[in-house]
């Protein structure tokens, strides 16, 4: 099974994070996305952060449907960095291959995340541009270091998928939705999510409250 892994906080889900997982699958061949809603970002304020089970619920409701997979594995694994997680995913799913997806905003401050290059070593990054972000990120100490590593092709990326690092940056139809652009429109909308008596789609186990943040 070829798996893409995006990470994020979800604050919350939209259409945006299904759209791109679902260009991701179908130009890299993946068999599914799992969504990994993270317990926290050091890298983001917490002031405006809802709860892990609203934004679980969110991204439930996003990826209804679709051969996307909701979960907050992060908490059960109690990894403070990235680079763990996938490391701990590895281990435990060893039948499955795994590349990391993420998008523009987040390959400009790649370099900011603890164990960056270690996380390029784990497993092939694919970059979906978003609207605003491109120039930063090409321009970005991680860029700089992943650039001998990219593949200009879908067809060379999918030949590395057993490699890594490998790189790809993958380009659609920009859109513009935002978790930012949701939250300054409908601040509580956490609030009103239905998030009672969750179980996680990949563990099975139930949402609970996450202990602490989480760091990059």
């Amino acid at each position: 099974m070829l798996t893409g892994l995006l990470g994020g906080s979800f604050n919350p889900a939209h259409g945006a994070h299904r759209r791109i997982s679902l260009f991701a699958l179908e130009a890299l061949g993946l068999d599914e996305v799992w969504w990994l809603v993270s317990p926290g970002n050091v890298l983001k304020p917490v002031a405006g952060m809802a709860p892990i089970e609203a934004r679980f619920a969110s991204a439930r409701k996003a990826a209804r449907g679709a051969p996307i997979r909701v979960t907050t594995v992060e908490v059960e694994l109690r990894t403070r960095y990235t680079v763990d997680t996938l490391r701990k995913l590895k281990r435990r799913y060893p039948r499955r291959r795994f590349v990391w997806l993420m998008g523009t905003d987040n390959l400009a401050q790649f370099h900011r995340w603890w164990g960056w290059r270690r996380i390029a070593r784990e497993m092939p990054i694919a970059v979906i541009a978003r609207p605003g972000y491109d120039a930063k990120a090409m321009a970005s100490p991680a860029m700089a270091w992943l650039r001998r590593w990219r593949r200009r092709h879908s067809q060379d990326f999918i030949g590395a998928k057993r490699s890594a690092p490998a790189l790809i940056i993958l380009r659609f139809d920009p859109d513009v939705r935002s978790a930012t652009a949701i939250r300054a429109a409908d601040p509580y909308w956490h609030r009103r999510a239905e998030h009672a008596h969750q179980r996680d789609m990949l563990t099975h186990r139930a949402i609970l409250p996450a202990p602490e943040a989480r760091a990059h």
